[in-house]
């Protein structure tokens, strides 16, 4: 993990306001977010039975929710494995630790937590935001990148990796690492995320390990 990111950056995921946020409530759901990883899950199926997950910026838990119950995790036929800076309430059948995912001693504690390898990584971390589109921007590419090096790290082959990054600019060396990488990359936006938000998610699928 790269120190040049760490000091610049803490995990968070942000939340917005309207009829998904009514229905999360309504749902059980902590939050909008939940709707866009089910989404996007129908779409591209990620979390299958006995699936082992990894979430990333996981508070307050509307995707580790979703990757729970679809893998099983409560009924112990899957594991979901969830990390933030802040806290989050326990979720049935999902491990959390309290950490800033950029300290460089959290993936390896993520890492003997899960105690394998993982079929997916989820990342739906964010920076504060700062109002400036370029250091905003700059930010979360950063974040992806981390996550990014953290997926290749322990994903077992024909694993999968999703990562929220912002439109106008995934960074020409991320895709290309993740291309050379993964056997399919694209991005996706699901209906869930505002219209008007710069927000997208980059999904890569087929995890070709190399080894080593």
């Amino acid at each position: 993990m790269s120190h040049r990111i760490g000091r610049l950056l803490k995990t968070r995921v942000k939340t917005g306001k309207g009829p998904y946020v009514a229905r999360a409530k309504r749902e059980g759901l902590r939050s909008r977010a939940a709707f866009k990883l089910a989404e996007i899950d129908v779409k591209h199926p990620l979390l299958k039975a006995g699936a082992r997950v990894v979430d990333l910026g996981a508070a307050p838990g509307g995707w580790s929710q979703v990757a729970a119950k679809r893998v099983g995790a409560a009924e112990g036929r899957g594991r979901v494995v969830a990390i933030d800076v802040l806290e989050m309430e326990p979720i049935a059948g999902v491990e959390f630790l309290r950490m800033d995912f950029l300290d460089a001693q959290a993936p390896q504690r993520l890492k003997t937590m899960l105690g394998g390898p993982a079929d997916v990584v989820l990342s739906d971390m964010a920076a504060n935001a700062t109002g400036h589109r370029r250091t905003d921007h700059l930010k979360i590419m950063a974040l992806a990148e981390a996550a990014a090096e953290f997926a290749r790290e322990i994903l077992a082959p024909g694993g999968a990796f999703l990562c929220k990054v912002l439109q106008g600019g995934t960074e020409v060396s991320l895709l290309a690492g993740l291309k050379r990488d993964f056997e399919k990359v694209r991005h996706v936006k699901p209906a869930a995320s505002r219209a008007d938000s710069a927000e997208l998610y980059l999904l890569a699928t087929g995890f070709r390990h190399r080894g080593g």
